[in-house]
């Protein structure tokens, strides 16, 4: 097993130095989708495979996918099924309306982190007005549990909901992590009330980023300032799934879910083709298929920008 670990890492690691999805993205670049720059010969993939049922499908092979670019069938250059470690930011909603949900979203989030790869690298951020780092100060990513659950357990519940900064900073600190994959597991009701940054800086951000995001709502049928929409848009943008569990008592096999999806995720990438068209998004249509195992269904990012002009901009 660390052989297969340390093969797959050196391979993930030399194909990610050859992506581009910035963070800081420009107005025109704003809800249009992250950047591939021309100079840049490859788009990964970060993929989860379901069957009918709902049920996690981790054997498959490349012959198994196919990628097709604005239509056009595209070479998979990169493959990789192993459960390699990831970079990953647990984001926890503090604002007042979730005291009465506290004890069962941190044992929930605690049962994520007992059942995630024990390599992967971990930050907390809990939020009410402000985003506040879990762990102690000098401490970006940790992979001890008492650490990570002190970070957890270490804040109140109380004010608003600064929920467009929290997603912001949760891609932020995942972009310091030294894993190539990146992931945030975002639990709120979706709601903002005080946010410094607004909903479609955040959208853009989220378009701009290689991060796979997971949201978990949790909210009371009369709660004003409940946004489910925006749960589902996150997760749909960046090739995740929005969970929204019928009970309290539903939140613990929910992360255990989101836990073993991360371990279970394919990496797949190939090389676009340059043409004469720059900065328009290019739309992905991953297929997936294997005989006898029924209608399969892939998750993953749907959409990206290419954008030549500013290469030749910068050369």
């Amino acid at each position: 097993m660390k052989r297969r670990f340390a093969i797959g890492k050196a391979f993930l690691a030399s194909a990610a130095l050859l992506i581009c999805g910035s963070l800081h993205a420009s107005p025109d670049e704003v809800n249009t989708g992250y950047t591939i720059r021309s100079d840049v010969r490859l788009v990964l993939l970060d993929v989860s495979v379901k069957n009918r049922a709902g049920m996690l499908v981790s054997s498959l092979t490349k012959g198994n996918f196919t990628v097709l670019e604005d239509g056009h069938p595209q070479p998979i250059t990169v493959f990789a099924n192993e459960d390699l470690p990831v970079t990953v930011g647990i984001v926890v909603d503090e604002s007042s309306s979730m005291a009465p949900k506290r004890a069962e979203v941190l044992t929930a989030a605690m049962t994520f982190i007992r059942e995630a790869n024990p390599q992967d690298e971990v930050f907390v951020l809990n939020f009410n007005n402000k985003v506040k780092p879990g762990l102690p100060e000098g401490i970006l990513f940790s992979d001890k549990v008492d650490q990570l659950r002190a970070a957890l357990f270490g804040g109140i519940a109380r004010g608003k909901t600064a929920f467009y900064d929290a997603v912001i900073a949760g891609l932020q600190q995942l972009e310091l992590g030294r894993r190539d994959k990146k992931t945030l597991v975002v639990i709120s009701d979706g709601g903002d009330n005080v946010s410094e940054h607004t909903r479609r800086e955040m959208l853009g951000m989220v378009r701009g980023s290689i991060a796979t995001i997971y949201t978990i709502g949790i909210y009371d049928a009369d709660d004003p300032d409940r946004d489910p929409g925006i749960l589902r848009e996150l997760a749909k943008i960046s090739g995740g799934e929005a969970y929204f569990p019928e009970s309290l008592t539903d939140l613990v096999p929910v992360c255990r879910r989101i836990a073993k999806d991360i371990r279970a995720r394919y990496t797949i990438g190939y090389v676009p083709q340059p043409d004469k068209r720059t900065n328009e998004l290019r739309h992905i249509n991953l297929r997936v298929s294997a005989p006898g195992d029924g209608k399969l269904t892939a998750h993953t990012r749907t959409s990206y920008r290419y954008d030549e002009i500013a290469s030749q901009k910068k050369n």
